[in-house]
């Protein structure tokens, strides 16, 4: 299965070929990405000067678990004000970059990541948290651990698309990743069950390390008071959740675990389209195979005369 980028390849490519020390030219284009996100690349001020602004659909939701920090962290000196109709901007200026190699190869993929380190926020807050409550947990009991440490954190939830969100939860063992996402076809939901079946064998057959993986049509526990939730009657929702372990959060993993996880929602349903692609293709490849039998199963010469019983012959009329 092919595993999607979780940077922007366009800008990558753009920043590349401008890092290389191709002349300067006038730039004005609007990129799209997973999510409904868009970026807007320009030379508002000289060709030398290329401002890169993000819009994300819950950005205001992503501040409140801490995204300002997050980027602040990754684009500190190029952080500019926002420009009008988005959420984030970051001016590069060509005539100030890094002398060494490695670091504009880096400043590069920091750009190109913009989406990704937007949203990675609530789940660097969530290990966070998940950190906290281990160490807390450690001084009790299970029967005599307050309730607060039992629980868990906070539900934050990311409602990244339309009718769609991503919810997260830590607690003392484990952090809750939850994704509802929307079939709108009953194919889909065949498919989706499929997928996600496989994930549950694979981890049983040879990946023990890989999350726990559950899918269900109810909204899980772990959500339970958290307002606006289908409760799945119709069908065309579904909950998939994943359950990271404590191997999972661990600082040497926990980026390459968001970057994972943040991309789960556009590589499943990326593969449900695929699949249903190559099916359509075999479909069509099976009936012109079909139709070239019966076609060669026609005459090509029609007889013009037969003979009777009685051997006289006459003429079949075409």
């Amino acid at each position: 299965m092919l595993l999607l980028d979780y940077q922007n390849v366009l800008i990558q490519s753009l920043l590349t070929e401008r890092f290389s020390g191709a002349s300067p030219v006038s730039i004005d284009q609007v990129v799209s990405d997973f999510d409904g996100v868009t970026y807007h690349l320009s030379t508002p001020e000289s060709k030398t000067k290329i401002l890169i602004s993000i819009n994300v659909r819950c950005f205001k939701e992503l501040v409140q678990y801490g995204a300002q920090d997050v980027l602040e962290r990754e684009y500190g000196p190029y952080i500019v004000a926002p420009e009008s109709g988005y959420d984030f901007s970051i001016q590069i200026d060509l005539e100030s970059l890094p002398a060494d190699q490695d670091a504009k190869d880096d400043l590069i993929r920091r750009t190109s990541l913009l989406k990704r380190n937007s949203m990675a926020a609530p789940f660097e807050r969530a290990f966070d948290d998940f950190m906290q409550r281990q160490e807390e947990a450690s001084k009790f009991t299970r029967e005599s651990a307050p309730e607060g440490v039992r629980e868990g954190g906070e539900v934050m939830a990311i409602h990244y698309r339309d009718e769609e969100a991503i919810y997260i939860k830590s607690s003392h063992d484990r952090v809750t990743v939850i994704f509802s996402t929307i079939f709108r076809e009953e194919t889909d939901r065949i498919f989706g069950k499929v997928f996600l079946q496989e994930f549950v064998d694979a981890r049983r057959r040879a990946i023990q390390n890989a999350p726990q993986v559950l899918y269900r049509n109810e909204p899980p526990l772990e959500l339970q008071g958290v307002r606006g939730l289908s409760d799945g009657s119709n069908g065309e929702v579904g909950y998939v959740t994943f359950v990271l372990f404590p191997r999972h959060l661990t600082p040497q993993r926990r980026q390459e675990t968001i970057s994972h996880i943040q991309t789960f929602r556009d590589y499943f349903h990326y593969h449900i389209k695929a699949s249903k692609a190559y099916i359509h293709s075999r479909m069509r490849r099976r009936t012109a195979d079909f139709l070239q039998v019966l076609n060669r199963a026609r005459p090509e010469n029609e007889e013009k005369e037969r003979k009777t019983a009685s051997g006289r012959t006459f003429r079949v009329q075409g």
